[in-house]
């Protein structure tokens, strides 16, 4: 009888251990598993194809335009100066979470460092936030060069144009700054598995066994303040600038202004729309598929720091004719 007791609490603990082991203490995680895209993992190989391009552009596209600007004196404008800051923001955004999504993609490399995973948390927002202010930088330059001609380089000097460069750095690395700080205070009990192919901020908040509604507060009150205060900026410049251009007198000269505006709204509305499916999804999109949320969530990073130096550079005449000067003189 006592043989018998004696063996079922060694069973008991023996049950206990291993139910304990099940579900460790990731109050302090040394790394996290990003799965990658749940659900289309044997298409893997095939997803990382156009990501490869995607990002290949990326690359190509944001250093031809900074090395464009840099070696053109008439290019040393404001409207180049922003285009430079986009470019050097869109290579941090890529180059902060393209590679590892593509090590997932190629090698099944899915284990991520949990500082290395907050970093990349960091940057992902701070680039989202200063790309959205350089957005709003370059539609005021629009909004003055064709609303106010004769003022635009009164108006924007070299010295006003690092003032609101600065201002879109700070604003940027401040607001992002507690993103890190406040996942790292939470305890993880759950599980160190991200369902997403980078560190995405929710995602992680989603694996913390505590209250998270600081995080997810602060969250909601960065977007709107970032997005709802810099797309109606946006939207109003825009507004007064078509109103502007439907009131000149040439057919010509309204179409020529018309096609650039409208290029330059195109690369807005991608950078924008998607961010807002992905942040919306995240809090009521609840019977969204996951993998078709984490393929938009991506598109929000890759396609934007694509577009960019296409729309912004090589259909700008005077990026365009410099690169063609470059190409015919290295032939």
């Amino acid at each position: 009888m006592q043989a018998t007791l004696f063996c079922l609490k060694v069973e008991d603990l023996l049950s206990y251990s291993m139910s304990d082991s099940n579900t460790t203490d990731f109050s302090s995680p040394s790394t996290f598993i990003l799965l990658g895209i749940p659900g289309l993992e044997a298409a893997h190989v095939w997803i990382s194809i156009p990501f490869f391009v995607m990002y290949t552009v990326t690359l190509l596209g944001n250093f031809t335009i900074l090395f464009i600007v840099k070696t053109e004196p008439r290019l040393h404008e404001p409207m180049y100066y922003f285009l430079c800051m986009l470019a050097v923001t869109d290579l941090v955004l890529s180059a902060s979470t393209v590679p590892k999504i593509l090590s997932i993609f190629w090698f099944n490399s899915k284990e991520i460092d949990f500082s290395l995973c907050l970093t990349q948390l960091y940057f992902i927002h701070c680039c989202i936030a200063m790309e959205s202010g350089i957005v709003v930088a370059m539609a005021l330059d629009r909004y003055v060069a064709i609303c106010d001609p004769l003022r635009h380089s009164t108006t924007l000097t070299n010295r006003f144009v690092a003032k609101i460069g600065l201002a879109v750095v700070l604003r940027g690395s401040i607001l992002a700054l507690p993103f890190p700080f406040l996942a790292r205070q939470w305890p993880y009990c759950r599980t160190n598995i991200i369902s997403h192919t980078y560190c995405e901020h929710i995602a992680v908040m989603k694996l913390a066994c505590a209250d998270i509604r600081i995080s997810s507060y602060y969250g909601l009150s960065v977007a709107f303040l970032v997005i709802g205060l810099d797309v109606s900026f946006i939207t109003v410049s825009y507004i007064q600038i078509l109103r502007a251009i439907f009131s000149l007198p040439k057919k010509d000269a309204r179409l020529k202004t018309f096609g650039t505006c409208g290029s330059h709204l195109g690369v807005i509305l991608v950078f924008y729309i998607p961010g807002l499916f992905s942040f919306l999804t995240h809090r009521f999109g609840h019977n969204v598929p996951p993998h078709f949320h984490i393929l938009m969530a991506n598109m929000y990073i890759l396609l934007p720091s694509m577009l960019n130096p296409i729309i912004y550079g090589v259909r700008t005449k005077q990026v365009r004719d410099r690169l063609i000067w470059h190409v015919t003189h290295i032939e």
